[in-house]
Formats: structure tokens, C-alpha cells, sequence
């Protein structure tokens, strides 16, 4: 019988996971398919119960149900059990819920690979704390990356946030914006900028200097106007492609066993984006 997988989320039009998952489906002989399903937050367990009882196979999670979406599994894994927030459900037999996050991985692969560890030894400071910010954040201080600052509009969530990271401190968004200057890597992840979202910028990125990692974890647009803000002022810059197909890609594995290639995939996001 052919599966069929998913991604849920508020908004749900512009996730070019359809696109991607299909595709390393076809190129990999799979019989299954992917389909985007519009969640809001009043309706999420009984959408969690119907994928299950429709016998889908997993599913991504994206904004805003990373966090929320917890209770309503069976098992976490340490990845997610840590970053207190899951983007892939799988779906074990018997009909157990099994959530992951392979978001946080998934970002440090595309930093890797766009940069190389050249700002392994600089401070960190994360903009947002959200589910995405929390995956990314645990997984560059286990990779020996940090100290890690977080600034947020609401300074109590970012608070929460570094509860959980040894070392870390919160900066408001006027301390943050006034002091980028000090930080080698920089990280947003908030969905200001999106398209079909917030337009605008989460703060002024001003005071980069040149040299500094600035990436923004948005994909489309594929420059958004933080990243062009801060490119102009010398910064190196990473938009969200590289992680969003390095996450997709570690979900396919979970699913499915096989590791499908994401350098392939990434051009091929880039150019449908017009890149």
C-alpha cells in the first residue's frame, strides 16, 4: 500500500516540503507521497489523532506547533526531549508516536558546509525563541559552539530559553541591536521576513561588522531584508535553504532509511526561488 507523509502548520502554503520530500520519494524509487496540512493551534490534537487514524506514515512540524504538539506523543526522542520541541513525528508499528527534531542538526550541517568552524570559538546570539531557536540553539552547544545570547520581542521566553544552557545570557533587542558588534555568529529565527508572514526585520543589524556570520533561517524570500542589511555592511551571510533541506533530509532518513542528496536539492530550491 503506498504511504503518505506530511507537514502541519499556520501557515502552511509557502512549505516547499511537498516539493522536496516528492521528489527525493520519485528519485529514490519510493511509492509515497507528502502533502502540506493547514493546522491551527485550537485544532491540533484532533489533527494529530486523524493523521495517525488515516495511517499516515510521519509527518514534519513546522510554526507554531513545534512545542505544542509535545503532549500529544507517545515518545520523544533526546533530541526533542532536550530542545523541549519536535519538527518529525514517526510513526512506529502499532501506531506509536515517536517525535524528533532535526532541526537543530540540520542548521549546523548548512553553517558547516557554507563556512566551514571559523565561529566555533566566537559568542552566539540567537534572535527569537521559538521551537526553531531552542533545536538550534542545544545543538550548537553540544557541538562545542557558544557562549549563546538570546534576545526576543518578549524578554521572559528568551529567559526560558537560556534556563536550559549553561552559560547563556538574554539581551533585550535594543541591548542586543546596540552590541552585535561583539558576536561572530549571528542567528534569526523568528518569521519576520517571510513571506505570507511579518514583513520587516526583527532588529537593525547596524552595528555588524564585517566578517561576522549573519544567517537568517527564512527561505523565502531567499534574502530577506535582514540578510540584505547585514551583507551590506560586510557581513557573511547564510539564508534558510541549507537547513531547511538538511532537516528535511534527516526526517527522510528517519522515515525511510536512506540518506537522500541534499547539495542536489538545494540548487534546486535556490533556482525555483529565483536564485
Amino acid at each position: 500500500m503506498k504511504k503518505w507523509h506530511a507537514v502541519i502548520g499556520d501557515p502552511i502554503a509557502q512549505s516547499m516540503s511537498p516539493a522536496m520530500h516528492d521528489f527525493w520519494f520519485a528519485e529514490n524509487d519510493i511509492d509515497a507521497s507528502y502533502i502540506p496540512v493547514h493546522v491551527t493551534a485550537d485544532g491540533l490534537e484532533e489533527a494529530v489523532a486523524s493523521l495517525k487514524r488515516l495511517g499516515c506514515s510521519g509527518w514534519n512540524v513546522t510554526v507554531p506547533h513545534k512545542s505544542a504538539i509535545i503532549p500529544f506523543l507517545d515518545q520523544l526522542e533526546l533530541s526533542a526531549e532536550q530542545m523541549d520541541a519536535v519538527n518529525t513525528v514517526h510513526v512506529l508499528p502499532g501506531g506509536l508516536l515517536v517525535g524528533s527534531n532535526t532541526d537543530g542538526l540540520g542548521f549546523v550541517r548548512a553553517l558547516e558546509e557554507a563556512y566551514g568552524t571559523q565561529c566555533k570559538d566566537k559568542k552566539v546570539l540567537i534572535i527569537g525563541a521559538g521551537g526553531a531557536a531552542r533545536g538550534i540553539a542545544y545543538a550548537l552547544h553540544t557541538m562545542g559552539y557558544g557562549p549563546i545570547s538570546f534576545t526576543n520581542r518578549t524578554v521572559e521566553k528568551a529567559e526560558q530559553l537560556a534556563s536550559g544552557l549553561v552559560h547563556s545570557t538574554v539581551l533585550s533587542i535594543v541591548e542586543a541591536e546596540s552590541t552585535l558588534a561583539e558576536f561572530g555568529l549571528i542567528v534569526q529565527t523568528t518569521t519576520v521576513g517571510m513571506n505570507f508572514a511579518q514583513p520587516g526585520m526583527p532588529l537593525h543589524p547596524k552595528h555588524v561588522v564585517k566578517g561576522t556570520i549573519v544567517a537568517d533561517i527564512i527561505y523565502n524570500p531567499l534574502e530577506t531584508e535582514f540578510l540584505a542589511e547585514a551583507r551590506k555592511r560586510g557581513a557573511k551571510t547564510l539564508n534558510g535553504v541549507g537547513m531547511f533541506a538538511h532537516q528535511g533530509a534527516l526526517a527522510f532518513e528517519t522515515w525511510t532509511g536512506i540518506r537522500p542528496n541534499t547539495e542536489q536539492m538545494i540548487k534546486k530550491i535556490t533556482t525555483t526561488l529565483g536564485g
